[in-house]
């Protein structure tokens, strides 16, 4: 996928780029380069590639969800940026926090927010369960998302505990995910959760199955979850 088909096939889907933010992906990518060869950060690094697997991919969440009418989004787990700092791109309202248990990512991201010159950015070196238990950050955002992280029994006991009642959980995942549904259903309910759809696309080129699961937050999370940092994936709900 190149940058003009990146914006075509975007602009299909409802989403306009302007040239400033065409050239903030190119920025990103250059940058996501550069920093790669001091630690690993994709293992994705043709630029096509990119463009279709990272950039796009990450932007689907927007065929689930009109970002347009949201305006606090939590990001568990980014690692390189995925998918927040795309979505920040293309939507600048957005405030986004960013969450990831490595020092060195952050330190990336922190780098890249600066090169983007993008403002409303957070970025919290943090485990995720310690994060979600802070009353500053937990039940206080529109939206949280996850890309590829983890199962979703663990996923939601990571953030569902973030996301305001009648928020959104939104989970982005790969194709293998009716196995992992069934055995998040009691997590999911005991947190505080409701499936309330499920979007299956997939990648213009490479034709890989995509799903995006909308998760609605019904009623407040117990206050005992998240347990201790380590214990959702030792002991999933």
């Amino acid at each position: 996928m190149n940058e003009q088909q990146f914006q075509q096939l975007l602009e299909k889907k409802g989403v306009s780029l302007t040239n400033t933010q065409l050239e903030q992906f190119n920025t990103y990518y250059e940058t996501l380069i550069e920093w790669n060869e001091k630690m690993n950060l994709t293992g994705i690094t043709e630029k096509n590639e990119v463009y279709e697997k990272h950039f796009f991919d990450s932007l689907s969440a927007a065929f689930a969800c009109d970002f347009t009418k949201i305006t606090t989004v939590c990001d568990v787990g980014s690692g390189a940026g995925f998918p927040s700092i795309p979505l920040k791109i293309c939507y600048p309202h957005l405030n986004i926090s960013i969450v990831d248990s490595l020092k060195k990512r952050i330190t990336f991201l922190n780098h890249l927010v600066n090169e983007l010159k993008i403002e409303k950015v957070a970025l919290y070196h943090d485990r995720a369960e310690t994060f979600a238990r802070n009353p500053k950050f937990r039940e206080a955002f529109d939206l949280v998302t996850a890309r590829a992280v983890a199962k979703l029994s663990v996923l939601s006991e990571l953030c569902l505990p973030l996301v305001k009642e009648t928020g959104t959980f939104l989970v982005m995942k790969g194709p293998r995910i009716t196995e992992e549904v069934s055995e998040a259903e009691h997590a999911i309910s005991l947190l505080g959760g409701e499936i309330t759809d499920k979007i299956t696309t997939e990648l213009p080129f490479e034709k890989s199955d995509r799903n995006l699961l909308l998760i609605t937050k019904k009623k407040r999370t117990p206050k005992k979850y998240p347990r201790k940092p380590g214990t959702p994936n030792k002991e999933p709900l």
